[in-house]
């Protein structure tokens, strides 16, 4: 993309520079509270919606479904129209869509949050961009780090608000509190997001749209790191949908007491800013290849009747977890030397994707084979997850720099 004549990105001696981390953030902590809302609920949904955890967990992997089908047309929207209006339309509409499911049967709660997958879906697929194209690439990973840290803790306080309050009211209740707090956010980000000045609009065509993913696709490393994308969050978005289960069921925890289990999502807000420095250590494919084997050990320790134990498995698979999505995340824009934008895209429908087909399966074994049956069918996503790894680490030359988020490099 030519960039003659434009201005430079934001510093931190720009007045807009602090202005683009908080709507960023605000963008995160909205988007990401909206889309995993009823997580924590599930256990509840599922006694008084009297559904299966398969079905409870609709809620959820509707979402994320109908995101993954939306990310590559909102990405491709923002091409035309520019990532402010998508991001800004993104989260303000997936906010107040989460308003109207309060009152409705189980039918109309996955209805609607099916829709507000779609709403959602700009802000994944634009915030890189964004971002890539308004900072000064010098500072771009750090901006990008206090982003990807407000979807983590805007999944965190989705999760925490609703558990929360379910200790004295409804699960709607609980709903109404969480989208509330999204809502503020989502204004924020509205109010606070600078206008473009490098973004230059593209004559796109769905033709050309589509060349550009399949040749992503064809290429062996590229469809590898996809399947990573869509193994890992498969297995990660299983855990945490019924984990509530566990805890209420084997260990008699309350529903609210069990939504503390979230707050172990605080050690990938750390172990995904440490993946940066193991990958100048050690290489992207060697902390790639650890993270993996660090998140079938968690996951084999549940296998513990024990709370403790299980709690320390947890919190070691999402670190784990959060440094294999940023070593792999990052991986994709060095793998990919053209059609970034695209790269990237076809990386997050794969990686949502994951999370609701995976999601919904899970439930189904859990029903069928309970919790042990679900452990070994996690293991067994994680152990394809290690081979595929593997191969990639012998194909792919590893760096040890850390790679910035790309521009689409036509």
């Amino acid at each position: 993309m030519a960039t003659q004549g434009l201005p430079d990105g934001y510093t931190p001696q720009s007045p807009m520079y602090r202005k683009v981390i908080l709507a960023m953030v605000g963008a995160g902590l909205a988007s990401f509270n909206a889309l995993y809302c009823t997580q924590a609920l599930l256990p509840v949904l599922s006694e008084d919606l009297h559904v299966t955890p398969a079905t409870a967990s609709l809620t959820v992997s509707a979402t994320t479904g109908m995101l993954a089908l939306s990310i590559i047309p909102a990405s491709i929207i923002s091409e035309r129209f520019g990532r402010k209006r998508v991001i800004m339309l993104s989260a303000l509409s997936a906010t107040l869509l989460g308003l109207l499911p309060l009152s409705m049967s189980v039918g109309m709660l996955i209805t609607l949050r099916g829709l507000q997958g779609i709403a959602v879906a700009g802000v994944p697929a634009t915030a890189m961009a964004y971002l890539s194209e308004e900072i000064h690439p010098k500072h771009v990973p750090q901006v990008m780090g206090l982003y990807v840290a407000g979807t983590s803790v805007g999944g965190l306080s989705g999760r925490v608000i609703p558990s929360g309050v379910l200790e004295f009211a409804s699960w709607r209740w609980a709903l109404a509190a969480t989208v509330a707090v999204a809502i503020i956010f989502a204004f924020i980000t509205s109010w606070a997001l600078p206008d473009q000045q490098r973004f230059q609009p593209k004559r796109l065509t769905f033709r050309s749209e589509f060349s550009a993913i399949a040749q992503h696709v064809k290429n062996p490393r590229l469809s590898a790191l996809f399947t990573l994308a869509f193994l890992f969050m498969g297995a990660f978005v299983s855990l945490y949908d019924y984990v509530g289960y566990r805890l209420t069921g084997h260990f008699g925890l309350s529903e609210g007491v069990a939504g503390a289990i979230f707050f172990l999502y605080l050690s990938g807000t750390w172990s995904a800013t440490q993946a940066g420095t193991m990958i100048h250590k050690f290489g992207q494919a060697r902390v790639l290849v650890g993270s993996i084997v660090g998140m079938m050990i968690g996951m084999a320790v549940l296998f513990s009747p024990e709370l403790i134990s299980s709690i320390l498995g947890i919190l070691l698979f999402t670190a784990c977890f959060f440094a294999a999505h940023s070593v792999v995340s990052g991986w994709v824009g060095v793998v990919a030397t053209t059609n970034r934008a695209e790269a990237s895209s076809m990386y997050f429908f794969c990686y949502y994707m994951g999370s609701s087909i995976v999601g919904w399966l899970s439930g189904h074994v859990l029903h069928s084979w309970e919790w042990g049956g679900l452990v070994v069918w996690l293991l067994a996503g994680l152990a394809i997850a290690t081979m595929i790894a593997l191969f990639i680490a012998r194909t792919t030359p590893s760096t040890r720099s850390t790679p910035s988020p790309a521009r689409d490099s036509r």
